[in-house]
């Protein structure tokens, strides 16, 4: 999903050093599986884990950043037998490089992207060509993830693009290190709206969604997932099995996910 350069200094939240200290566990139990798992994945993967467990036989260890952040950590060596990436351009980045094992890549789930305000907040639009965007956000911020390696913000900023109105709001952007760092900055008022996943928006009490961008102005959504080439747990492919099931649907689309695969 190549994009245009960026000419905007980020203002970042956190940093990529952090996140990527935070994405990797302090250590790798042999017994245990490890899933590295994109950020927004986090309320309704947590659920679908615990659902899995007595299939499973124990419960994995999931940790959750950006895509970005993740790929590069499993390119680094870090210990994970999945990852859930929240687009197909990360996990392209992996296979390319023989670090998963294509047979076991899927496309998982689908998901939309939608501009959302503090939930007290009075703005009222449709997001349609042209909008006026930069009005709505007046002085304050537009929270996105960062529109260079975060999916959300690239998918955010080829939404823009395509609506004519990217130009318009560029330098009113906060760039977050993943796109629950992005809905933070909306929930607790420190940005004007945002841009996030519309099953961000289902888990955040604290925001309002203002309106879903049309599909036609982004590449399609699409979280694949696969096992690692250097995957060493012997439940690894009873989890990707059970993530697949009937029952693990069920509890995605209750999070506001598209399921993309047909149940097992």
């Amino acid at each position: 999903m190549a994009r245009k350069g960026f000419g905007l200094s980020a203002i970042a939240v956190g940093g990529l050093a952090a996140a990527l200290m935070a994405a990797t566990p302090a250590a790798h139990a042999e017994d245990k599986i490890v899933v590295f798992a994109a950020a927004s994945l986090k309320d309704a993967l947590d659920a679908v884990n615990k659902a899995c467990e007595t299939d499973v036989g124990e419960a994995a260890t999931v940790s959750y950043a950006a895509s970005s952040a993740l790929a590069k950590q499993i390119e680094g060596g870090a210990p994970a037998d999945i990852f859930i990436s929240a687009d197909l351009d990360w996990m392209k980045y992996l296979s390319d490089k023989k670090l998963t094992k294509r047979d076991t890549e899927v496309k998982l789930l689908g998901n939309e992207i939608v501009l959302v305000a503090p939930k007290d907040s009075t703005v009222e639009t449709k997001i349609e060509k042209g909008f006026d965007l930069a009005k709505l956000v007046g002085d304050g911020k537009l929270a996105m993830g960062d529109f260079k390696a975060v999916p959300a913000g690239k998918y955010g900023k080829a939404a823009l693009e395509s609506l004519g109105v990217w130009s318009s709001v560029e330098g009113k952007v906060a760039q977050a290190e993943n796109v629950r760092a992005a809905l933070k900055l909306v929930s607790t008022g420190e940005a004007a709206l945002g841009i996030v996943y519309a099953t961000d928006a289902h888990a955040e009490k604290g925001v309002k969604v203002v309106g879903t961008f049309p599909e036609d102005t982004h590449p399609p959504i699409i979280y694949p997932v696969a096992q690692t080439a250097d995957s060493k747990d012997k439940d690894t492919p009873a989890f990707l099995k059970c993530l697949q099931s009937a029952k693990a649907g069920a509890l995605f689309r209750e999070q506001g996910f598209t399921v993309l695969t047909p149940s097992n």
